[in-house]
């Protein structure tokens, strides 16, 4: 990659997102495909260009992302993350509208593991008296 670009891993749940951010002309590849077809619903879209859009720069920068680990909906959100994380590198002064939008914080909400004896982490096998 050339010398401007950029780079940020954005993480939620089981995702983790490395994202690589150069200027150019909007393009926004997830795992080598458009992230139109890797998120084909509009929600999911919307969580990618979030950041971006909060920012008022949308189409000015080329991202390349590569994403493993968890859903789609973890997925989406860990590449929101780590643009987020890119455009304070860039510009700091855009840091308060994206906090704001509680777009800087890493969502550290995880699933829960099973415990031994129970049936999933907090349920318990039925319990009978006699």
């Amino acid at each position: 990659m050339a010398a401007t670009t950029l780079h940020a891993i954005g993480r939620r749940k089981t995702s983790v997102a490395r994202v690589y951010m150069e200027p150019g002309n909007g393009d926004i590849k997830v795992n080598n495909r458009d992230y139109k077809e890797y998120f084909p619903t509009g929600p999911l879209q919307y969580i990618v260009n979030q950041s971006q859009l909060i920012v008022n720069v949308p189409e000015t920068y080329n991202i390349k992302a590569t994403v493993d680990g968890g859903g789609i909906k973890g997925q989406a959100e860990a590449i929101r993350l780590a643009i987020a994380r890119i455009l304070v590198s860039v510009d700091a002064e855009c840091k308060s509208a994206l906090r704001k939008e509680g777009l800087m914080t890493r969502d550290p909400r995880m699933v829960e593991r099973k415990k031994p004896g129970q049936k999933k982490a907090r349920k318990r096998f039925q319990f009978s008296k006699r």
